[in-house]
């Protein structure tokens, strides 16, 4: 290096930059720049950044060409510029290909991001990442100069969670991890020393060291074989912690350069790796990357995913897009604060007062694994910062700025908080939180010409390593100091819980009937419930979408509106996803709360998506339901029985056989029969939600008239039964151990003895209608399949609908985002229209009939052809359509209902008055008259 000892690496401000810029164009634009000049311009060339010649590379460096010759680059400085300069007035063109066919005879560490050629007149230079070139004459070398950043460290970066640099580093450095791991370094040690070297990668190309200075001290003073290499990376990090005035004169001038960092990051010792050749060159692939380019708020999620080998396959699906981090932030806090500025920015009182508040702004994510909300929520509030400070200063002109500008900066670090259970991914949030400090400094220096940096650190984000659902809130930030709370809790449904989860939920909500029906996620909604009643402290949280539908919804917002909490603004489901290769997609909701005094005092907003992957419009409206429409706060409890009097709802049949009673296909079917002749007379057509929709059919073994002589005919059917017995004995529930005793039977048997309604468990939100029908007795149908045995056509009419899918759309739970109809949540609790008049039933019916009439007539497709909103038959449509009408007339004799809002508003209303305590005989009496109904024939 050409730094004097003890003297420490501190990038040229812009300002000078612009200046030495200046100086250069008018010096040699008046010069002839002969072939024996070369060396000499580009001296003055990298001076210009700050960087000595000799640091960069040697002239005409020796490589081996793809054609096998030998030629010679005119100069290097590895994984940054390659430079190929002709006499004047050569062809550019031609420099620029021979320069490309250096490429191959270089290591992949050495291969440049940048190639420059030039004539000494005109100068270009192209962007190998991004395949754009810029050419201008020397005179223009100061209007231009900008694009040069990079070599001085300054690089204007637009960070985009799809920037494949983000993958392609997670899985190097995940490369290198499985190798040292191999070797016997692991647990902690191997965890800091994945995270020191990623410091240290990013900070020698974003000017916190000099440009490749880790990269090179590690090719040209390790050995090649990388013995020693794990030594030298002990005593960088031992530096690294050490201030200048405690550094030994004798100290190499390499690591003499080096900055003093503190904030704990290199603090603690670690045992020294031992490396080998393989690894060194992995690192130094590591190295070659342009750490400048990650992004921090996504970054860690796919570094602590790379650890894993497992996960590294579909490394894409491991981060949060920023742009679905933005969903929940920017209605939390950040528009509004946007908004203030706007407002204000041109009354300097009232902008110097925003501007200290921002320093006051605390962010509280209790759930924040690598970092991501709080690094991007970071982001944008020193974003927001550096605007204020150049409508501050702008007046005041950039010198004066440039001066004050490290003073002037308020918002920091320490003003973010999180809870992690992880070590790896704490340490990971809390570099995360620095890498995206100084990114924001680099951001600043470029603004107002003058270099900032926070080292040594002294601020670091408050992320406590821990259980949150186990830890005091208010140990970590009280209430009385935090402004918001944001994250993304986990995701694990009630069924998927393993013991620790299920321990901790119970912990939270203290009631185990309550804690055993909702996800996991449910426990940081109720903790900060707890944390924020009586405060002004706004939430958010992105969850799965199953928590505002179906059963949840009335367990968790009954414990909610215990601490007075009101929904200030919500996202409606939508695919929480990204672009990546593997990517995850969830369907998800954001849901925005305080306290119910807070949310009263702002505009209530609803984000709603056409559909789960559209882009969001947004609506305000007077109030948010717990279901996330525009509506009152009343909650759908789960009912055992109907609210009105209609015949009862129940499950279809369930085997519980390991496969053992049924044939998935007829080939299987018709091969057993061929051993089993006997069999015959008890195989059935057995269907569920797919087989009916999609007009499949399944066949099974439905023994329930079967006597015991018939069975001993059987072999090949007594030994499916001692398979379903074997099964079920190993059950860890005791009632189906307890089937065991009848193993030829299905587990629960509900089968009609008739013919009845049916209507799938399962249906795709795609479709208008959930696709209802009638069956035969004969055909046996699986607990995915909800029954009516006594439904009538009256029934099947309403519950076919636009009025009953209104409240299906509302109440169901939904598996991803389709339909998961239930008889608890969705029938049990619909209001059926009160006082209906026999004529109004026999519209219904006949308009019931002739849906089935219209689908009869398309004898060969199934209910999924039928009901596809691309392909319905416009006979089926219109049949739908008078069902529609005549179903409405039934709870509303005025104007049709325009909207679905307008069908919501009325059939809440009805349950309301429904659920309401009765006081009055006559009431009771015309609900009970109202919902009783003719059965069918």
């Amino acid at each position: 290096m050409s730094l004097a000892p003890n003297l420490m690496h501190k990038p040229l401000s812009w300002n000078d930059i612009k200046d030495r810029a200046l100086a250069f164009a008018n010096k040699w634009q008046n010069e002839s720049s002969e072939d024996a000049e070369a060396k000499s311009f580009w001296d003055d060339f990298f001076n210009v950044f700050g960087v000595s010649r000799k640091r960069v590379g040697e002239f005409e460096k020796a490589v081996k060409k793809l054609d096998g010759k030998q030629g010679f680059i005119d100069l290097l400085w590895k994984g940054v510029i390659m430079v190929e300069h002709k006499s004047r007035g050569k062809d550019l063109d031609k420099a620029f290909e021979q320069a490309l066919d250096y490429l191959p005879g270089l290591k992949e560490y050495e291969v440049p991001k940048y190639i420059l050629v030039s004539d000494f007149a005109r100068l270009r230079l192209y962007d190998m990442e991004t395949a754009s070139q810029l050419e201008f004459h020397l005179a223009e070398f100061p209007q231009n100069v900008h694009h040069f950043g990079f070599l001085a460290g300054y690089q204007k970066r637009t960070f985009t969670s799809e920037d494949p640099v983000n993958i392609e580093a997670a899985a190097r450095m995940g490369k290198l991890h499985d190798r040292l791991r191999e070797c016997g370094f692991a647990g902690h040690d191997l965890e800091m020393l994945l995270v020191r070297l990623l410091f240290c990668m990013f900070a020698e190309d974003t000017a916190i060291f000099e440009k490749n200075a880790f990269l090179e001290f590690i090719e040209n003073r390790t050995s090649e074989d990388g013995s020693d290499l794990g030594l030298h990376l002990s005593q960088i990090f031992q530096v690294l912690n050490t201030a200048p005035d405690k550094r030994m004169k004798t100290l190499d001038e390499q690591l003499q350069a080096l900055p003093y960092v503190n904030g704990g990051l290199f603090a603690d010792p670690l045992q020294i790796a031992q490396f080998d050749r393989t690894m060194r060159e992995t690192l130094l692939e590591c190295c070659a990357l342009d750490w400048s380019r990650i992004s921090p708020a996504i970054f860690g999620s796919m570094f602590q995913a790379a650890m894993n080998p497992a996960e590294r396959r579909v490394l894409g699906a491991h981060y949060t897009s920023e742009t679905n981090i933005l969903k929940a932030l920017k209605p939390l806090f950040l528009d509004d604060l946007r908004a203030e500025f706007d407002r204000i920015k041109k009354q300097r009182p009232k902008l110097e007062e925003f501007h200290r508040r921002l320093a006051t702004v605390r962010v509280f994510d209790p759930a924040c694994g690598c970092g991501n909300f709080l690094v991007t929520a970071y982001r944008e509030l020193r974003a927001l910062e550096l605007d204020v400070l150049a409508t501050l200063e702008a007046r005041k002109g950039t010198a004066q700025l440039a001066t004050d500008v490290a003073a002037m900066t308020w918002v920091n670090v320490g003003q973010f908080y999180g809870i992690e259970l992880e070590e790896f991914p704490v340490r990971i949030a809390e570099v995360a939180m620095w890498l995206a400090d100084h990114q924001m400094n680099l951001q600043a220096s470029q603004q107002f010409g003058s270099y900032f940096t926070r080292l040594p650190l002294t601020e670091s984000a408050h992320i406590r390593h821990g259980n949150a659902l186990r830890t005091d809130w208010r140990e970590v930030l009280p209430p009385s100091e935090c402004s918001y709370i944001v994250g993304n809790p986990p995701f694990v449904g009630t069924q998927m819980q393993n013991a620790a989860q299920k321990a901790d939920i119970r912990w939270v909500f203290g009631n185990d009937k309550v804690a055993n029906s909702l996800d996991f996620v449910t426990a940081w909604h109720k903790k900060t419930a707890e944390y924020i009643a009586g405060t002004r402290i706004k939430a958010a949280f992105v969850s799965t979408n199953s928590i505002s539908q179906g059963e949840q919804v009335g367990v968790l917002w009954g414990e909610l509106f215990k601490h007075r909490m009101a929904i200030a603004f919500a996202h409606r489901t939508f695919k929480w996803t990204n672009e990546a290769p593997g990517k995850a997609a969830v369907h998800c909701i954001i849901v925005g709360f305080a306290a119910k005094e807070v949310v009263e005092a702002a505009p209530r907003l609803l984000f709603e998506y056409e559909t789960p992957i559209a882009e969001p419009h947004v609506s305000s409206v007077p109030n948010i339901s717990p279901y996330l429409i525009s509506a009152g706060n009343t909650l759908v409890q789960s009912r055992s029985t109907p609210l009105c009097d209609v015949p009862e709802m129940c499950k279809g049949n369930q085997p519980t056989d390991g496969g053992n009673l049924l044939f998935a296909t007829q080939a299987e079917r018709d091969e057993f029969l061929a051993k089993e002749p006997n069999a015959a007379k008890f195989i059935r057509p057995f269907i569920g939600s797919d087989e009916f929709i999609n007009g499949s059919t399944r066949w099974c073994l439905w023994l329930k008239d079967s006597s015991p002589q018939e069975l001993r005919t059987m072999p090949h059917v007594l030994e499916r039964i001692e398979k379903v017995k074997a099964i079920r004995l190993a059950s860890t529930k005791e009632a189906t151990r307890k089937k065991a005793a009848t193993a030829m039977l299905f587990d629960e048997i509900r089968q009609p003895k008739s013919s009845f309604v049916a209507v799938p468990e399962v249906s795709s939100e795609r479709r208008l209608y959930i696709p209802i029908g009638f069956l035969p007795e004969s055909i046996i149908v699986s607990n995915k399949i909800q029954i009516i045995p006594q439904g009538t056509l009256y029934h099947f009419g309403v519950l076919t609908s636009e009025m009953h899918m209104a409240w299906v759309r509302v109440v169901t739970g939904r598996l991803k985002s389709d339909y998961q109809y239930s008889s608890s949540i969705v029938y049990n609790n619909f209001p059926w229209a009160e006082s209906v008049t026999d004529a109004q039933k026999q519209a219904v019916e006949r308009a019931a009939q002739a849906v089935l009439d219209a689908r009869a007539l398309f004898p060969q497709s199934s209910l999924a052809d039928l009901y596809d909103p691309l392909a319905m038959p416009p006979a089926l449509t219109k049949a739908h359509q008078t069902l529609d009408r005549a179903v409405e007339r039934c709870y509303h004799a005025g104007k049709a209902l325009a909207t679905e809002q307008e069908r919501i508003a009325l059939l809440f209303g009805l349950y309301e008055r429904y659920t309401a305590p009765l006081t009055a005989d006559a009431e009771r009496a015309a609900r009970k008259a109202g919902g009783k109904m003719k059965k069918r024939k």
